[in-house]
This record gives structure tokens, C-alpha cells and sequence, in this order.
């Protein structure tokens, strides 16, 4: 929502950049050679850590959007329950369940999950950390409209830094 608050700047965005990959899109393979690829969400499951990997050989900018990509923040709250994915599938799936109870086991209902949730830096290497939950449009802007114009990003002051 908050890229959206880019309001009309979205226009002059969208004639500086081609989109080529999105979640929104019905695109399932991400392309090679990628100028500024943003990620947004912690690392949590095997899909999530093989579509990371992919998109770190095929960009040549990486920016870590928001403060889950950024800390692991809310997605990581399942951490401190156990270092094990199998006591939160537990916890999700059996522990609350009145009819039942059982992990969905079919392909393509849970993907596989880590047995820690973590940043994004935690696995690749990040050029840019974009802070915030979520990030605002200014700060959004000032990122994009720098490494449009071939510029690294300078996100100095409490207005460009703060999280949360």
C-alpha cells in the first residue's frame, strides 16, 4: 500500500522501469539479468530460500524492502517457539484444531519451512536495506529515484532510517 502512496510518481516510474517480475504477476520463473530486484518478506520456507537464491545470481542490485526483509520482524515471531518447523506446524495445525487435527501433507499446501525464519541478508548479500513497516512512499521514492538515475541510495536522518 505504501508503494501505491507514490501516487502520480508511479506514472513517471513506470516509463523509467520495465516490471519483469512480480508476485501479483502470473510470471513463475524470474528472469535473468535484473537491474534492481526488491524483496519484501523474511526468509521462511524452501521456496522462499530457492527463489532468494535465483534472484541474487540474476540482479545486479538486491534491495531488502521493509523491515521483515530487513530484521525478519513479524514473520520471525515464530522463532522463539522452538528451532524446530515441525513444533509450529504443530502449534499452527494440531494444537487449535477442533476436527482433525493434522499438518497438510498434499504438494503445494504448506511449502517445506525453515527451521528459523531470517532476514534476507542472512543468506545473500544485500545492496540496499529500505527500512520500515511499512516503508513510506518518500522514503520508497528516494531509493528508487537514486538508483534509477544510476545513484546509490543515501537514507540518512531519523525521517529515512527509523523502523517499525
Amino acid at each position: 500500500m505504501s508503494f501505491l502512496d507514490l501516487d502520480e510518481w508511479l506514472f513517471d516510474l513506470a516509463e523509467a522501469v520495465d516490471v519483469v517480475y512480480s508476485p501479483v504477476a502470473d510470471l513463475k520463473t524470474f528472469p535473468d539479468q535484473v537491474d534492481v530486484t526488491l524483496i519484501e518478506g523474511a526468509v521462511a520456507n524452501e521456496e522462499h530460500l530457492e527463489l532468494l537464491q535465483k534472484i541474487r545470481r540474476s540482479s545486479r542490485i538486491v534491495v531488502s524492502f521493509g523491515d521483515c526483509a530487513v530484521t525478519g520482524n513479524v514473520t520471525a515471531m515464530r522463532n522463539p517457539l522452538s528451532n524446530s518447523a515441525e513444533v509450529v506446524l504443530d502449534r499452527a495445525y494440531k494444537d487449535g484444531a477442533l476436527l482433525r487435527p493434522q499438518v497438510p501433507h498434499d504438494d503445494g499446501i504448506v511449502p517445506p519451512l525453515l527451521e528459523r525464519v531470517v532476514p534476507v541478508h542472512a543468506l545473500i548479500e544485500v545492496d540496499v536495506f529500505l527500512p520500515g513497516c511499512p516503508p513510506p512512499a518518500p522514503r520508497i521514492r528516494a531509493v528508487l529515484q537514486a538508483l534509477i538515475e544510476g545513484k546509490s541510495p543515501e537514507l540518512v536522518g531519523a525521517e529515512m532510517l527509523k523502523a517499525g
